[in-house]
């Protein structure tokens, strides 16, 4: 192993603390100090396994080097028919125990249609049974901690087998891995939905990628409410784009914790005053408003300027 200075910046720091994953932690040390990455099993003596494992929680932190998207198409997937379904039924064991499997988690009897898809999905995407159980399973969660009472259908456990191979998501620990990952990050969702007073109606697709990407920054729950509450209080009410602008300078200024916001988010007065170009009247996030600036602000709003 080569001896190198490593620096680890607050937001790695951060992921890998929140990981709670030694063998990720060593990993991430290991390659950050410039070392082999097809080497890391022997010099860390760790065993395969735990090395897949590290590595896919690295990849989920986004501390590791991807593979390359494979872009695999719908459009261009083999038409399997039901003599292909038949030949494998009768020369693989694996896949009338893997159809078994899909059937007892989704709790019925697949039709052909649906075989060919499962079919589809294990030899044309390459998935092994043990990651497509995981698959569905991961499916099947999702579901329900969307308040969805029915059974995924096979089309949308398709449609999410295509992203796991995109995403080169072809072992039974990076599998459990991102099921683990994205299923915290959908309950964090929750909260900080609840925390917005949103009740009633399921956010909507852009609404959940900015609550998602403000978590990937690094950002829990406090943070959040912290940016919130300054929304409010400029803006009168929740404002997304205003929200996301306070966060994303924080993120910017690497102040990813209470503390550091508490500490560091106002500028100094002289100091704004300094930068201000002459003519111009610069607002800070924690300025004052006065009662027409925050009129002002509203009407913008509500004419879709912001």
């Amino acid at each position: 192993m080569q001896e190198a200075g490593i620096t680890i910046s607050n937001s790695d720091l951060k992921r890998l603390l929140a990981c709670a994953n030694g063998d990720a932690a060593l990993l991430y040390l290991y390659l950050a100090a410039g070392n082999e990455p097809e080497l890391a099993g022997q010099a860390l003596r760790m065993p395969k396994t735990r090395l897949d494992l590290a590595t896919a929680n690295l990849r989920q932190l986004g501390l590791c080097a991807q593979e390359e998207p494979k872009h695999l198409a719908p459009a261009e997937a083999p038409s399997y028919t039901e003599e292909d379904v038949t030949r494998e039924y009768r020369t693989n064991p694996e896949f009338p125990s893997m159809v078994g499997e899909a059937q007892r988690r989704l709790g019925r009897l697949l039709s052909t249609e649906e075989i060919k898809i499962l079919l589809s999905i294990y030899r044309y995407l390459g998935l092994p049974p043990e990651v497509i159980s995981i698959l569905i399973n991961y499916c099947i969660q999702r579901g329900r901690g969307r308040g969805q009472t029915r059974m995924p259908s096979i089309r949308s456990i398709e449609k999410e087998a295509y992203r796991w191979a995109d995403l080169g998501i072809d072992t039974m620990e990076e599998a459990a891995v991102y099921m683990q990952s994205q299923l915290q990050v959908q309950a964090n969702v929750g909260k900080i939905q609840h925390m917005f007073g949103i009740e009633g109606r399921k956010l909507t697709p852009g609404e959940e990628k900015l609550i998602s990407t403000w978590l990937s920054w690094g950002f829990g729950e406090r943070e959040i409410q912290k940016a919130y509450e300054k929304t409010c209080m400029n803006t009168g009410g929740l404002k997304w784009p205003y929200l996301n602008s306070i966060l994303k300078s924080w993120h910017e200024q690497g102040l990813l914790t209470l503390e550091k916001i508490e500490a560091g988010d106002r500028m100094p007065e002289k100091a704004a005053r300094s930068q201000a170009k002459p003519g111009y009247n610069v607002q800070h996030h924690d300025d004052d408003l006065s009662d027409i600036q925050r009129a002002a602000i509203r009407r913008m709003l509500q004419n879709g300027e912001e």
